[in-house]
């Protein structure tokens, strides 16, 4: 009987894949390997070998066609978190495992000399004979060779071709055709060989103290959180460094995550020169080659310490000793694609499994992790001062309606606004303007008709840029010219309604035209280095304003930013989303802590038409104690986290007809389960109902406990399968952030 060996496919199905295991190929789990799936080749993981196939006939079963390599690309570690990561949040395991490797290994087909029986049978003949002449002929040396390697790829004998010529005439030598992994070459440098050490950096007493209690509990080499909630400026980054130094010291590894690794330069040069040739990066602005040059570094051993975006928490560590999530209440970490992962949470699974320290970072923690201090299931470290007394900017709240009653003017600029910017300006110091709005106008709308001009996959406006130009779907990517008459009715009086990141800055180059103004948003930012460049700009006093989205308000440290304004505080509150509030009261609270970070006091002036709204009041007042307690009071009352388990269950489909159906299927399943601890809120359309060409319905899940969750959506996983529902029909989100 054929060995055969399980393979986790990156396809969305979840059931096990099985294929032989040809006598020439040696597989072990976590290994890469290339084999037939339907018309395709695909690359999968090998996760169980010498398996008897469950349900299949060996007849049906095809071989495996390539082996990437000799050594598991997963160890066992890595292959425990991606099992775990399957089963809490119901996602296939080759999605999961897919999602732990590089995308897009270099593969190549190689040919590989082997010995036959009658090869190794010569081969001890002529080890026979040497011992009597002491030296080996040409012949022997090259089966010696071919023996000693296993098998060698025929290039590398380029030098012996007549020798193996005459090998193969005599039976001696085989070819064998494999698919195997290329080597990619190193790319990220760093400026030091050595770890550098922290001279010039002294701590203050309360950041001696965090580190303190964050050092024993690595030194006693057991699992433990820390949440080190600090303001602005508190000096969390030089706590975060001195701990990853203690973990080198330890012999072990560390891990530091970023929401978003080209909006922190600065914290990326701090990184590579604090540890030298020991680090490397890993997010998704490096090339597919890069990216894997990087982890084959880190899987190899030679990086002990990894900086990186969401996907880096799944990197090749050996047992990390430290990890450390910064601005852990960023969404980011969320990944709305299968798998549906949250980076931070499984941080603290990867950290609990090496037996290491997690250290959750933020000035605005999420509410969930707040609450787990509070109850003592995470330890609370806590900086409430600025490094060097520094004082907190002050904040200044402008009632839009106000300012409309007073002036006429409908602008979207409010007097003291102006005024802040124009002093700064006079003063040679530099200005922070945010609205978390991309592009020009917020859509176009037809007079006559009334309609807005539609994404043709989405249900949703197109927001209008006026420097391309065109009208573009920041969902699906759907572009299309700006049309002078209205596709519904063709009326010429189109209206362009709403501002963006993009008028904000024409409107300030028109209001100050001696100022040196840039803008940073997603469409700046497209092409590699360029959100870099303005930054260092910015950084470098090129530029006196700096306007844009939410990506300005992110671990930036310039000192000479004394001013910091807010276009509209209320662009967020309107959201479907329960956390809509919180969102708001973080992101208002960020871009205030970039004011004031130097030697020169710091302001900030918040535009909304909610001034009394509890987000924006306890954001003025940088005040977090003051939004939590509001905010668990609407939390508790509504049954929403830390108070229940949540999931979001999607039923999608190209065809709105099918979509129902499928939908009202799992919604009458669902009725059967509904109370007894779980509460089924819909169905009802997505906000976005209609997404990449596909219609949404959704089912929110509300239950007090993780069993009870984990049992209804393994019961509406089954019975999607039962009712032969199509594949990625029915999608689980488990401890969703977006509900759109």
């Amino acid at each position: 009987m054929p060995d055969y060996c399980e393979v986790a496919l990156p396809v969305p199905l979840d059931q096990p894949f099985y294929y032989s295991v040809p006598d020439s190929f040696r597989v072990r789990p976590g290994m890469r390997v290339i084999v037939p799936f339907g018309a395709r080749k695909l690359l999968g993981v090998v996760v169980r070998v010498k398996v008897q196939p469950e349900g299949v006939a060996p007849a049906a079963i095809k071989p495996l066609q390539g082996v990437l390599e000799q050594e598991p690309a997963l160890p066992e570690e890595l292959l425990r978190l991606g099992r775990w990561i399957s089963s809490y949040y119901l996602v296939p395991e080759g999605e999961t495992l897919a999602a732990l490797l590089p995308r897009n290994p270099p593969v190549r087909r190689a040919i590989r000399v082997v010995l036959t029986a009658a090869g190794e049978e010569a081969l001890r003949r002529f080890a026979s004979q040497s011992v009597l002449s002491g030296e080996p002929g040409a012949e022997h040396a090259v089966l010696q060779r071919i023996a000693r390697s296993k098998g060698l790829r025929r290039e590398t004998l380029r030098g012996s071709q007549e020798i193996l010529r005459k090998l193969g005439r005599k039976g001696w030598v085989a070819y064998e055709q494999k698919m195997e992994a290329s080597s990619a070459a190193q790319t990220w440098a760093v400026p030091a060989d050595d770890l550098l050490p922290s001279a010039g950096h002294v701590l203050t007493r309360r950041q001696k103290e965090a580190l303190h209690q964050i050092e024993q509990q690595m030194e006693a080499g057991r699992f433990g959180v820390f949440l080190l909630h600090g303001v602005t400026g508190s000096g969390k980054t030089e706590v975060y460094l001195r701990a990853m130094e203690r973990a080198l010291r330890q012999g072990r590894t560390a891990l530091l995550l970023v929401p978003e690794i080209n909006l922190t330069p600065a914290m990326a040069a701090l990184f590579a020169a604090r540890f030298g040739s020991q680090a490397a990066v890993l997010h998704s602005g490096l090339s597919d080659k890069e990216r894997a040059a990087a982890w084959q570094r880190v899987r190899e051993g030679q990086c002990p310490v990894v900086m990186g975006t969401r996907s880096a928490v799944l990197a090749p560590l050996d047992r990390p000793l430290l990890v450390i999530v910064d601005e852990e209440h960023d969404s980011s970490y969320k990944q709305e694609e299968a798998p549906r992962y949250n980076g931070r949470d499984v941080a603290i699974v990867r950290a609990k499994e090496a037996g290491g320290t997690v250290i959750l970072g933020s000035a605005t923690p999420a509410v969930e992790t707040r609450w787990k201090a509070d109850t003592k299931k995470y330890r609370l470290l806590e900086l409430e001062q600025r490094v060097l007394g520094r004082a907190l900017a002050e904040t200044e709240v402008i009632d839009m309606r106000e300012e409309f009653a007073e002036t006429g003017q409908a602008g979207f600029l409010s007097r003291r606004l102006a005024e802040e910017i124009a002093r700064r300006l006079e003063q040679r110091e530099q200005s922070l303007v945010l609205l978390n709005r991309r592009g020009y106008s917020a859509f176009v709308l037809c007079r006559s008709c009334g309609q807005s001009i539609q994404c043709q996959n989405c249900s949703i406006a197109l927001t209008h840029h006026r420097r391309f130009p065109r009208l573009l779907c920041h969902y699906c990517g759907f572009a299309r010219a700006v049309p002078r008459r209205c596709p519904q009715c063709a009326s010429e009086h189109l209206y362009f309604v709403g501002e963006g990141s993009e008028r904000i800055e024409e409107t300030l180059h028109q209001r100050f035209p001696q100022a040196r103004i840039g803008r940073l948003d997603r469409d700046t930012a497209r092409g590699r280095g360029r959100a870099e460049a303005i930054l260092a700009a910015f950084r470098n006093h090129e530029l006196d304003i700096l306007v844009g989205t939410q990506m300005i308000a992110k671990g930036h440290d310039i000192h000479r930013v004394t001013f910091a304004g807010v276009i509209s505080a209320d662009t967020g509150l309107g959201h479907p989303d329960f956390r809509a509030a919180e969102r708001t009261f973080q992101l208002l609270t960020q871009v205030a802590g970039r004011a004031g970070r130097g030697e020169l006091p710091g302001r900030v002036v918040i535009q909304t038409y909610f001034p009394d709204h509890y987000a924006v009041q306890a954001a003025a007042a940088q005040d977090y104690a003051l939004f939590y307690e509001r905010e668990m009071r609407f939390r508790r009352a509504m049954h929403y986290p830390p108070f229940s388990a949540l999931a979001n269950l999607i039923v999608r489909h190209s065809s709105v007809e099918t979509a129902a159906k499928l939908t009202g299927a799992l919604g009458r399943h669902l009725e059967t389960m509904d109370g007894a601890g779980l509460k089924v809120l819909g169905p009802a359309a997505a906000p976005i109902h209609r997404l990449k060409g596909s219609y949404r319905y959704h089912f929110l899940l509300k239950a007090e406990g993780r069993r009870v969750l984990r049992e209804t959506l393994l019961s509406c996983r089954d019975f999607a399968r039962s009712q032969g529902f199509p594949a990625g029909a029915l999608v689980i989100d488990v401890d969703p952030q977006s509900f759109s």
